[in-house]
């Protein structure tokens, strides 16, 4: 239950105030008896001391009366909320060079696939209004989950992703690319974007990233381009003849010339991802440029149930004057 008019209950604490000032200046008797052993018997009356529940039934009217002035209702409220969320689809690349441990986060390595499933699920967490699709690629591109609100089952399918679960010896930028506009091209939605997260170079698939650039523009999909890896040389795990882990030192070799041509050629923006906290730097500038406009409406609908203190109110005064003119009746 709220009240429309909650600061009108503060007259309660008043009640005590006028019923104290009542009994101080108090009335006149009508009339001086020499003794009251002679009324004695007609004082007893309907119980002891009548008029101090006469008095509690008027307070207890009182009180209604001003919890019925502000105005007691329940409330249903009803929220909607009308977004024009953007529509994202991310390119997520897991090819083997993806293995590279050049990422520390709290002192210990983790590889390039571990820190892109990060900072992308922490993206995903943010934008609770849009919907975002996953294709991933490495030798052929895959579509691993369509544009969708529900969030809950892409963070799932993120977590499921291994190194190794496709093909994976080739990059195909330009395939992963091409996938994620087929994803975006039928969507209504005012804002389409593509983030593509890559650490190598096309050498492989039908498609030629520069080309599927060109569609992007055709279709009105900005790109964002990611390139993950330090700089330099990146320490690759390797297993020897005994099963143990081994780092080795490869060079990094990712086109950044290609990626900056999608990137630009699309309205978008190209970011190098160096260390972890430039990844993380990366997802939430990314999120900064493409806001989400939300509309909320909110609807409340109100019972009032002033009428049922009123119904009290006048139940109480009944009571008091019934009682009072009857069996708790004042002599004159």
């Amino acid at each position: 239950m709220s009240f429309a008019l909650p600061w009108l209950l503060l007259l309660v604490f008043l009640l005590p105030l006028l019923a104290w000032a009542r009994r101080r200046l108090g009335t006149p008797p009508a009339f001086l008896y020499s003794s009251a052993r002679l009324m004695r018997p007609l004082l007893m009356l309907g119980g002891r001391q009548p008029g101090r529940w006469l008095a509690m039934l008027r307070g207890l009217a009182l009180v209604c009366g001003v919890v019925a002035l502000a105005q007691p209702r329940l409330t249903h409220s009803e929220t909607r909320v009308t977004a024009s969320g953007v529509d994202i689809v991310v390119a997520f690349d897991m090819s083997g060079s993806m293995a590279a441990e050049d990422f520390v986060v709290q002192g210990q390595r983790i590889n390039r696939m571990e820190m892109s499933r990060r900072v992308l699920r922490q993206f995903i967490q943010r934008r609770p209004n849009d919907r975002i699709g996953l294709v991933v690629f490495a030798t052929d591109a895959y579509a691993a989950v369509p544009p969708t609100l529900d969030h809950e089952y892409l963070l799932q399918v993120l977590d499921r992703l291994e190194l190794g679960t496709i093909a994976a010896d080739r990059t195909a930028i330009g395939m992963g690319l091409a996938s994620a506009l087929n994803r975006l091209q039928d969507l209504p939605s005012k804002s389409r974007i593509v983030i593509l997260m890559t650490d190598g170079q096309n050498n492989a698939g039908k498609i030629d990233p520069r080309t599927a650039a060109e569609a992007a523009q055709a279709l009105g999909v900005k790109v964002y381009t990611i390139g993950v890896g330090t700089r330099g040389r990146a320490p690759t795990p390797v297993q020897d003849v005994f099963g143990r882990k081994l780092y080795r030192w490869v060079d990094v070799d990712i086109d950044e010339a290609t990626l900056q041509f999608i990137a630009d050629h699309t309205g978008g923006r190209y970011f190098r991802a160096d260390n972890a906290e430039r990844f993380e730097e990366i997802y939430r500038e990314i999120d900064r440029l493409e806001k989400t406009e939300a509309e909320v409406k909110k609807y409340a609908r109100h019972r009032e149930l002033s009428g049922w203190w009123i119904a009290a109110v006048l139940v109480l005064l009944a009571t008091e004057v019934v009682l009072g003119e009857t069996v708790w009746r004042r002599l004159p």
